[in-house]
């Protein structure tokens, strides 16, 4: 069902033993006379809530809700949001939020949840996802793609429904695929697991207001449903198709996508073959993504984003001690020293699907290509669009592996990069958006 008007969106911003946060103005709770300012602490006490500052103080069992008396000009702070949670950038900020402020009891923590309007929500999203002084036309195109997925998975029984995660084991085979959860107390959270919603501490332009005030209520349809619009920093050249990288389930808007306007001189793009899937790693193909433009770069790679640089071919090296704790870690299984670690399958991008993990003690595949990108870096490896290279040691015993790699991200749905590179040069929102996800239309759903 598509909606016919507004809707609102709870969003889950920190969950915590404690939280410290700052209402500024006056915020009224219901059952209580008095308006509550000011610096306040809230946790659990005796398996009920307590909130307090210097001079007031809060007793509930399960919620409170802080509800602004002006709901634009009114805010508050929460402290230490943590952000890129488990990704190489993670840190904690302060950050400032508008609406209304719910504060909900989750076992022995306390959840802060920020429900806003969907278009204030999405103003705050395209300025968090990249530089609110982008290009309008990026900023356009992503607060359409930003609207339809948040609209998709409330109105589309099919993804709601979905499981957040999916194994396959066997002795010899781990496949996971990890998709976005439906939580339990909010609607998204704030960070990459969803998209990422950082308040009005990142609103700093007239065209955000603008991008998303001029494409209110449109979103992208598929045989008229709401589109599960996906998108990444960078494809590396080709978009990855979604049964790739989520369920086995095709999408006809979310297939494979050459990030250019033709296809590649002198690249076979069937990378079943091993030797094709390394040329076009080893290689600096033209596409839109392919760019060392600062400026264009600055739009998308944001703050703590701009700490990455080869984000369109890259290397990673391990040595062997390295390489076989860390996928110990990773795995919990002692795979005893890395013999080998071969590509079994690949996506339509050069991403790999399947791995085959060789030890001296364990030999399994793993898959899809999150569970590759965790298992092989501390973090998250920039993607599974891999090749790899052993450098011989003792008794056939490689001391090092050598990855290159391409692209950052699953690839699935619209290049970040490569669609401000697209609005650098000329093209609407509307292009861009139908570059990527093709067969999809635009529609208004609401005014």
């Amino acid at each position: 069902m598509i909606s016919a008007e507004e809707p609102e969106i709870c969003v889950g911003i920190v969950s915590d033993r404690k939280i410290n946060f700052e209402l500024y103005g006056d915020f009224k709770v219901f059952g209580y006379k008095e308006t509550f300012s000011g610096i306040f602490t809230v946790e659990i006490v005796n398996n009920i809530i307590v909130c307090k500052s210097a001079s007031q103080k809060l007793e509930v069992a399960n919620k409170i809700a802080f509800e602004p008396t002006e709901p634009v000009s009114e805010s508050f702070l929460i402290h230490d949001v943590v952000i890129g949670k488990n990704f190489h950038w993670e840190r904690k900020e302060k950050q400032r939020f508008n609406y209304s402020l719910r504060i909900i009891k989750d076992e022995e923590n306390v959840t802060a949840i920020n429900c806003i309007p969907l278009e204030t929500y999405l103003v705050s999203v395209i300025s968090s996802e990249m530089n609110a002084k982008s290009s309008v036309e990026l900023l356009k195109a992503h607060a359409v793609i930003a609207r339809s997925w948040i609209l998709a998975q409330a109105s589309n029984s099919e993804i709601k429904e979905k499981k957040p995660a999916s194994c396959k084991e066997s002795d010899d085979e781990f496949i996971r695929w990890y998709d976005k959860a439906d939580h339990k107390l909010f609607d998204v959270c704030a960070d990459d697991h969803c998209q990422r919603f950082q308040g009005v501490t990142k609103v700093t332009t007239q065209a955000a207001f603008d991008a998303v005030s001029s494409t209110r209520g449109i979103v992208l349809l598929s045989e008229n449903k709401i589109c599960d619009t996906r998108y990444s920093k960078c494809c590396g050249g080709i978009t990855e198709a979604y049964e790739n990288v989520w369920e086995p389930v095709k999408r006809s808007y979310l297939k494979s996508v050459i990030d250019y306007k033709y296809e590649p001189e002198n690249y076979t793009l069937d990378f079943t073959d091993e030797k094709k899937a390394r040329k076009w790693i080893m290689g600096n193909p033209h596409s839109f993504c392919n760019t060392g433009d600062r400026k264009i770069l600055s739009q998308i790679l944001v703050d703590y984003d701009q700490e990455t640089t080869d984000f369109y071919r890259w290397k990673v090296e391990h040595n062997q001690a390295e390489l076989a704790e860390l996928i110990r870690e990773k795995t919990g299984k002692d795979f005893g020293q890395i013999v080998d670690l071969i590509p079994v399958e690949r996506g339509k991008s050069s991403r790999v699907t399947k791995l085959k993990i060789i030890g001296t003690k364990k030999t399994l595949t793993i898959g899809k290509e999150l569970e590759i990108r965790r298992t092989l870096s501390e973090s998250h490896l920039y993607s599974s669009s891999i090749v790899i290279e052993k450098v011989d040691g003792e008794e056939d015993i490689p001391c090092k592996f050598i990855l290159y790699g391409a692209g950052w991200g699953h690839g699935v749905g619209l290049c970040q990069i490569g669609a401000a590179v697209m609005a650098e040069r000329s093209h609407l929102f509307d292009e861009i958006l139908l570059h990527y996800f093709s067969g999809a239309s635009i529609r208004k759903t609401y005014s």
